[in-house]
């Protein structure tokens, strides 16, 4: 989108607010769908943290992602949804299996729908 949906802004307004951590959101990203929760920007990064912190290799990232967010230092409207328990989908599969971290601009969604897909084998 060249012109962010402000629809869309003020659901992440929302979470970021922290009046619902449950908000599931679909969007369509330069054709790749990605499915899963929103969370609140300060709790998607300590999440991501504390994951790199885990890690031999990757532990030393994990202090940029402990800085404040660009909302908590600007106080502007949020520029990104972060998801949690996210999956791209892919035919059938949702990847990772498990659900992932993903930090997607605002004005890279090209549609979007509220809810999450989830595939059943039955």
């Amino acid at each position: 989108m060249s012109i962010p949906d402000e629809l869309l802004i003020d659901l992440a307004a929302m979470v970021e607010s922290e009046q619902t951590n449950q908000m599931s959101l679909t969007v369509v990203v330069h054709g790749a769908v990605i499915t899963g929760r929103l969370a609140p920007e300060h709790v998607w990064r300590q999440r991501v943290a504390e994951v790199l912190r885990d890690s031999d290799q990757l532990g030393p990232f994990s202090e940029i992602f402990s800085a404040p967010g660009e909302s908590d230092r600007t106080g502007s409207p949020p520029s990104h949804l972060h998801f949690h328990v996210a999956r791209i989908l892919q035919g059938t599969l949702g990847i990772p299996e498990t659900g992932g971290m993903y930090r997607i601009a605002i004005a890279d969604v090209d549609a979007w729908t509220v809810g999450d897909f989830r595939y059943s084998d039955h």
